[in-house]
């Protein structure tokens, strides 16, 4: 496991984190979320990590803690999906630039309006967002229709009749559609659920103790799951704030399942785009092991090269890596480490990751936004907390 080395610039002259406090607490007072938890890691140590607020308001509330298990959202796609795509690739079972349909037969290529012209997709595509696949699937739709077996009714909905709405390459398009059949390549290649090969090969692999799918089926020790920040209370017949609390039917927060619509109603909690439980030590790890050229511990997931592949933006790609941001316009929240090698990703839930390549640093900040009402925003706290960051360990 990496090493913690807990600066404090007070006493010993270092850089000053703890200016990250103010930004953090604020985005609390005004409601963004309840709770949070930062991790910064330098090269392979933590060199500041600190719990927020509460993790559960409602029925009660509850204090965060450093060691509190979020649902990550879509940092999925970069911890799980993305790391077991390029794993294939640099065992030659992947080709980024070939089509999709190689792997996955019955994938439908996108076809212009008339009906004249067709283009297949790639896989590099899908990893760039820039297959033209449309934002989300249409769960509201689906749920009408299907009522059983609904993993397979998704995947046969997403490879034939999710929309393609560009001309693949033409456009970026953040798309979870495109992961869930990443999830499908993965699966298909591989024989095995797509939590079961993450959670062999890359959460196992790094001896992560608190990162996994289905955090509520036994995965992790008793004492974990009383960790675990709950999301959104869902109602059964109305989402009426005035009746929060006071409605017969209403159901207890989201805790231990995924919060992502798609990934929780019809992937049951296994699915490309969301559903991978963690904490901010586990993910220290695992950015570590990226920023150190998939090594960490002497626990290696990726080759350098891999990484080097995985972390750099192609032409045409809009600012996107293979399933992580770079340089597009979503990548605000990095611009202070600017003009260095950064790669990043946000999660729906208030989740993010922030890696400074050149410099080995990595931001690690998780809260709860969700809970208990889906509201507010914390683009701007990342943001903040980030140029901290940067700012206060640029001479170190």
């Amino acid at each position: 496991m990496i090493g913690k080395i807990l600066l404090l610039a007070a006493l010993c002259g270092g850089p000053d984190l703890a200016k990250c406090d103010s930004v953090i607490n604020a985005a609390i007072a005004d409601g963004n979320a309840p709770g949070a938890v930062l991790c910064v890691v330098q090269g392979d140590s933590i060199v500041y990590e600190k719990a927020y607020g509460n993790k559960r308001v409602y029925p009660k509330p509850e204090p965060m803690t450093e060691g509190t298990v979020f649902d990550l959202a879509s940092l999925s796609k970069c911890v799980s999906t993305t790391i077991a795509v390029m794993q294939l690739v640099e065992q030659g079972r992947i080709e980024l630039d070939a089509p999709v349909d190689q792997y996955l037969p019955e994938f439908a290529p996108w076809v212009d309006s008339t009906g004249t012209m067709a283009e297949r997709i790639t896989v590099r595509q899908l990893m760039t967002h820039t297959s033209g696949l449309a934002p989300v699937a249409n769960v509201r739709e689906l749920g009408r229709r299907h009522a059983d077996n609904r993993p397979a009714k998704l995947r046969a909905y997403i490879l034939k009749e999710q929309e393609r709405r560009a001309r693949p390459g033409t456009e970026l398009i953040y798309s979870c559609p495109n992961f869930i059949t990443l999830q499908y390549i993965v699966e298909t290649l591989t024989g095995e659920r797509l939590c079961d090969y993450a959670q062999t090969h890359i959460f196992d692999a790094l001896g992560l103790q608190h990162t996994c799918y289905f955090p509520t089926d036994k995965r992790i020790p008793k004492d974990v799951l009383a960790t675990i920040a709950p999301t959104e209370v869902i109602w059964r017949r109305t989402t009426d704030p005035q009746q929060f609390g006071r409605h017969p039917r209403w159901r207890k927060a989201l805790l231990g399942q995924v919060h992502d619509p798609t990934a929780r109603r019809f992937n049951i909690g296994n699915s490309g785009n969301a559903g991978v439980f963690s904490n901010a030590e586990d993910l220290a790890v695992i950015c570590a092991a990226i920023m150190n050229g998939g090594t960490v511990d002497g626990r290696q997931i990726l080759r350098p090269e891999t990484v080097e592949l995985m972390c750099s933006p192609r032409e045409g790609a809009f600012g996107r890596a293979l399933g992580w941001d770079s340089r597009s316009p979503a990548a605000w929240i990095a611009e202070a480490f600017a003009p260095d090698r950064v790669i990043c990703h946000t999660g729906y839930t208030g989740t993010s990751i922030v890696m400074d390549l050149d410099r080995k640093i990595a931001v690690i900040l998780l809260a709860n936004r969700c809970h208990p009402r889906d509201e507010g925003g914390l683009g701007r706290t990342r943001a903040a907390v980030a140029r901290i960051v940067a700012e206060s360990l640029n001479n170190y």
